[in-house]
């Protein structure tokens, strides 16, 4: 008796991590936010752009978007792989990857996301080195 409890104290324990996963998709709204802001202070601070400046805007606006990529990939699949999969209608459209992604996979996608946003951020460093002495 006292085992099984613990195995269902174990097994339901998992619907804790639920409200992290609602805590990156409320961390997609903060990058939207971010996202915007780069767009309102880009064409706010200069009426003529030199290509330096809005090669860097395009790398900040690629990294928001890896990064939010990044958010909904990993609250998708944890919740799929760890939580409880996710119920589609029929006639809602289902990303090819949805369902496919098993931790050891996430953990690959992880790795290689965050190498690209860290290869942005660097290169965006390069072309900024001006401010930076």
């Amino acid at each position: 008796v006292l085992e099984r409890l613990i195995e269902q104290v174990i097994f339901y324990s998992r619907w804790l991590l639920a409200p992290l996963y609602l805590g990156l998709c409320l961390g997609l709204v903060i990058l939207l936010v971010s996202f915007v802001a780069e767009f309102f202070h880009f064409f706010s601070t200069s009426g003529v752009f030199s290509s330096k400046e809005t090669t860097l805007f395009i790398l900040e606006l690629i990294d928001l978007v890896l990064i939010a990529s990044l958010l909904t990939m990993v609250a998708i699949a944890g919740y799929e792989n760890f939580v409880s999969k996710i119920d589609f209608k029929e006639n809602m459209e289902r990303p090819d990857w949805m369902g496919k992604v098993d931790f050891a996979g996430l953990k690959l996608k992880v790795i290689s996301a965050l190498v690209a946003i860290s290869s942005i951020e660097l290169l965006k460093v390069f072309l900024n080195t001006g401010s930076y002495q």
